[in-house]
């Protein structure tokens, strides 16, 4: 990328800027009426007036379940509130206390209009969804305490000997609610084909930003050791059947997860499906999930099971008995994982134990990082201190070779050779640096322990701050203004700018001028991150700010003549073999005396296929 490509790529920028703003996308037509999908029509709780002859017509030997009168049991602990109800048998309404919605309202995991569960057997007389029959209870209302776990048995009863039993179990302080299915004495009624679970799930919005919030909503799912994923970052509808046994589910929001544990034989034909309907201002997507539970297991009392209603919270997630199940928190690449999985993670939990003030532990974690690289930073400055000082000398070479690009990167190695001078050892903390900044790109957006907490102007720093309103959108950058985003690009445009002023001037003719993209890049970044979350943007300002400050102190430190001492003491030494050379400058000398001669080769070769050339040319 030369001076010309990158005012090309500006220029392409400025057009599609343009043309977004005089050629807005148009809205597409607001869909007609929705249908309803077969799920929605099994899972329907409408109950048709109907005579016990219909009824026995319908629902066989499940007839007398088909009418009741629904009661609601509410079994609580610390964290949560969970209502069973005995139509269906199933969890009607999931109240998460520690939580609240974007706009300070109660959050409601699960409710009887937005979650339905059911389970559909085959009989005899065909099949039937337990969503639309009745069970009975002796349970009631009561508070789950330690060491005092509160059970909620409800059974559909054909006989004293023939039944349906569903059992919950709600321990204190856990968002995970057991859950046991017995099929007694159904030998005659029920038929051994698999029993199909069916859960639909309208995932309310939680967070302030919708569009954010489709493009996260997910169902994820545990099959032969590997987690994968349905719907995520889709605007369509999506649908993914799996034929390998799946261990576990979620229905994950940004920030929550609606899941189901298989605790022995994993979940069989599972079908899970991502609906999205962009008209609708209320439900972020629509998650159905139909999987089949192993009817040998319901009836021989191994049907163990369990739901999690709660945070997606690593520290909470990870200590679920299911395998890999902390993986619904997203901690980035492969490579990336471990670093955020056991040092910022727990450094984090570690700073969260005596700070309160979120703004100020990410300020705490910007400086212990910056200290724990110190070291790596204060050998870059000496590398880059010393190739400054051999400016005067690289302008000599130059003018010697002129425009010749190999010659003058051979003498330039060649001189850093002679004065003991790694050009690497300046690059080592940026290396360094890049798989912390990616980690915590990644790390940030899902960490649940900064949403609603606010630091300074920003309310939540787990979303953008927009304490500034546009009358209009701009293209790729939104309507509304980050002001920690600006802070960010600030700094980073200063950091460049001072960065400038340390490095060494470029000596390498018709490279693209990197002192102007150290400006370009962050001013390109600004549009990427203005919809980022504030806390990240306010650690990458902090990072940027310290830096500065760091280098600083650094310069008040290095003494360049004793540098200029330094670094004729070992062009004596190295010139007398009193010091031997590194590694890296051994392998370099090493690899250059190769290329030059492989460009000899060339050129004999050259050289000798001319005069054959010419000889033949004679000889014709």
């Amino acid at each position: 990328m030369d001076r010309n490509t990158i005012t090309g790529v500006l220029l392409m920028m400025a057009m599609l800027i343009g043309y977004n703003i005089l050629f807005p996308a148009q809205e597409p037509d607001k869909p007609k009426a929705k249908l309803k999908t077969e799920t929605e029509a099994n899972l329907a709780v409408v109950k048709p007036k109907m005579d016990s002859v219909s009824a026995k017509k319908i629902y066989g030997d499940f007839a007398s379940a088909s009418t009741g009168t629904e009661k609601d049991i509410v079994i609580e602990n610390s964290v949560a509130r969970f209502t069973f109800s005995t139509l269906g048998g199933k969890i009607k309404e999931v109240l998460l206390k520690k939580y609240k919605t974007f706009d300070q309202k109660p959050l409601y995991l699960a409710s009887a209009d937005n979650s339905n569960f059911g389970l559909e057997l085959t009989t005899n007389k065909g099949k039937i969804n337990t969503s639309n029959l009745y069970f009975s209870t002796d349970a009631s209302s009561a508070k789950a305490e330690k060491d005092k776990p509160q059970v909620v048995t409800l059974k559909l009863n054909l006989s004293e000997s023939q039944y349906i039993e569903q059992t919950y179990t709600v321990s204190e302080n856990s968002y995970e609610v057991g859950y046991d299915v017995k099929l007694v004495g159904l030998e005659g009624v029920v038929g051994n084909e698999p029993v199909k679970m069916i859960w639909e799930d309208k995932l309310r919005q939680f967070e302030n930003d919708m569009a954010e919030n489709r493009k996260v909503v997910t169902t994820n799912y545990y099959s032969e050791e590997e987690l994968n994923d349905i719907g995520i970052g889709q605007s369509e509808n999506a649908e993914t059947k799996i034929e390998t046994p799946v261990q576990w589910f979620t229905h994950k929001s940004k920030y929550f997860l609606s899941g189901f544990i298989s605790k022995n034989t994993g979940l069989t034909n599972f079908v899970g499906k991502s609906l999205v309907n962009p008209s609708d201002s209320t439900v972020v997507k629509t998650m159905v999930t139909e999987a089949n539970l192993s009817t040998a297991d319901l009836k021989a009392g191994k049907g163990n099971f369990a739901f999690y209603y709660g945070p997606n919270d690593y520290q909470v997630v990870k200590t679920i008995n299911a395998p890999d199940f902390g993986g619904n928190v997203y901690l980035g690449y492969a490579f990336l994982k471990p670093l955020n999985k056991y040092f910022f993670v727990p450094l984090f939990s570690f700073f969260e134990k005596y700070i309160s003030n979120y703004g100020i532990l990410i300020i705490c974690l910007v400086l212990f990082v910056k200290i724990v690289l110190t070291p790596l930073v204060y050998k870059s400055y000496i590398s880059m201190a010393k190739m400054r000082l051999l400016q005067p000398e690289l302008a000599v070479i130059r003018e010697k070779v002129g425009d010749d690009q190999a010659k003058m990167q051979q003498e330039q190695m060649k001189l850093y050779q002679q004065v003991g001078v790694s050009p690497l050892s300046g690059c080592v903390p940026v290396l360094a640096t890049m798989p912390i900044l990616m980690t915590l790109f990644f790390l940030f957006p899902n960490l649940i322990e900064l949403r609603q907490q606010s630091f300074l102007w920003a309310k939540d720093l787990s979303t953008y701050d927009a304490p500034l309103r546009l009358p209009f959108a701009i293209p790729f950058y939104g309507s509304h203004v980050s002001i920690f985003t600006l802070l960010m690009t600030i700094s980073q445009v200063v950091y460049a700018w001072y960065n400038n002023q340390i490095q060494p001037a470029q000596t390498q003719p018709g490279m693209p001028d990197m002192k102007l993209m150290g400006y370009i890049m962050p001013v390109m970044f600004m549009f990427v991150m203005n919809s980022f979350p504030a806390g990240l943007s306010f650690y990458y300002f902090v990072s940027n700010a310290v830096t500065i400050i760091q280098q600083q102190i650094i310069k008040r430190f290095v003494d360049e003549d004793k540098l200029k001492g330094v670094l004729e003491e070992n062009r004596k030494k190295i010139a007398t073999g009193e010091k031997k050379q590194s590694k890296f400058s051994a392998m370099l000398e090493k690899s250059m005396k190769a290329a030059e001669e492989a460009k000899k080769n060339a050129e004999e070769s050259k050289k000798i296929t001319n005069e054959k050339r010419e000889a033949l040319r004679k000889k014709k």
